[in-house]
């Protein structure tokens, strides 16, 4: 352990919700997070918006478009970081960027996501680290989730047992048990089912603080009908993409705007307490929620509904945690650190993730 350097990393992700970018500057190892610093969140830009949304809802798109499409989205976030940098005087050390994945099959091993590594060292001079799900896939794992070894150093002197739950474009849960065991999955729909449906039929990027979910009233007859997606029944590890849960939204469709809306804001929150009954190996008391649906108060209370025996506590600054993690695992691979475990990802051994470009 005596080769393992303390970093200055930067993170950078982005949730396929389209919420926007996360920039996180963090002090670590890869092992502990010694400090944390400045982190933002950027709103996409629109044309860049557009262009992403079609890609997720079944637009052609040839190799050479996508090229173009990850030098455009590459330098969109080199940009970013760029101004990031300057505002804050910061010298980093390393990048890691959790890009935005278009392409994701378990089964075939193969993952795609738009951000690049090799444009970031390029253009800033920095080394950089993407693709952290690929070398997990290739050697047999599901590629997500790779938060665990982060949640792990970040809640380190926290009491065990306890959970976390990640709500960004999909849900991700972690459970920490009180003997250093650890266990993830991608537990099902997040905010990426919410902000289509508003989208589609509101107009708007998302259901800012939850408001048309509480003016709704939910339908458990849909309710029920979506719960019976044959993904939440699959025993972990898993993982998924966002499409996974496309064609199940449909049944919303002759719905009011805020009906639709409370329903599917339901849909994330129940296939979240039910995974959680179904998949973790104990009932857990302390449950930690970040990701941008910690924001959603309507969210939270369907939640906290499903969950009365739990004590739901929102970490701080719980819309930043995505970039966080991917500065952490660009440190871990950094310092050749693995970051995908047998109970995590379904990977035979644990794996080194990412790679690791270095400038010119």
């Amino acid at each position: 352990m005596s080769n393992i350097k303390t970093l200055k990393a930067l993170g950078i992700a982005v949730s396929t919700a389209n919420d926007g970018v996360e920039i996180a500057e963090i002090l670590t190892d890869g092992v502990d997070v010694k400090e944390i610093h400045k982190a933002y969140n950027v709103p996409l830009d629109e044309d860049l918006r557009e262009k992403l949304s079609l890609i997720l809802h079944g637009g052609e798109i040839s190799p050479d478009q996508f090229s173009s499409l990850d030098n455009e989205f590459s330098d969109f976030c080199a940009g970013l970081i760029t101004n990031f940098l300057k505002e804050n005087e910061s010298k980093i050390d390393v990048i890691g960027i959790d890009g935005y994945t278009v392409y994701h099959d378990t089964a075939a091993h193969r993952t795609k996501q738009l951000g690049s590594g090799r444009i970031l060292s390029q253009i800033l001079k920095i080394p950089a680290v993407s693709n952290l799900a690929g070398a997990d896939m290739l050697n047999g794992g599901q590629g997500y989730p790779l938060s665990p070894v982060y949640f792990e150093a970040l809640l380190n002197n926290h009491p065990r047992p306890l959970a976390v739950v990640e709500i960004s474009g999909l849900s991700e849960i972690v459970f920490l048990g009180a003997s250093g065991e650890m266990t993830a999955f991608v537990s099902g729909p997040g905010n990426a089912v919410i902000n289509d449906w508003v989208a589609k039929h509101g107009g708007l990027h998302t259901d800012y603080n939850g408001r048309l979910a509480i003016l709704g009233k939910i339908n458990d007859k849909i309710l029920l009908s979506l719960m019976h997606h044959k993904y939440l029944a699959k025993i972990p590890p898993k993982a998924c993409d966002k499409t996974e849960f496309n064609h199940k939204t449909e049944h919303l469709e002759g719905l009011s705007l805020e009906d639709g809306t409370a329903t599917v804001t339901a849909f994330v929150a129940e296939a979240i307490a039910y995974s959680m009954a179904l998949y973790l190996p104990e009932v857990i008391k302390d449950v930690y929620v970040c990701g941008a649906g910690a924001k959603n108060p309507t969210l939270m209370r369907f939640l906290r509904q499903r969950l009365p025996n739990a004590e739901l506590q929102i970490l701080k600054n719980p819309e930043n945690v995505a970039a966080q993690t991917a500065a952490f695992l660009a440190a871990r691979r950094i310092n050749l650190l693995p970051s995908s475990f047998p109970f995590t990802t379904g990977v035979p051994v644990p794996c080194i993730c990412g790679e690791l470009f270095l400038p010119d």
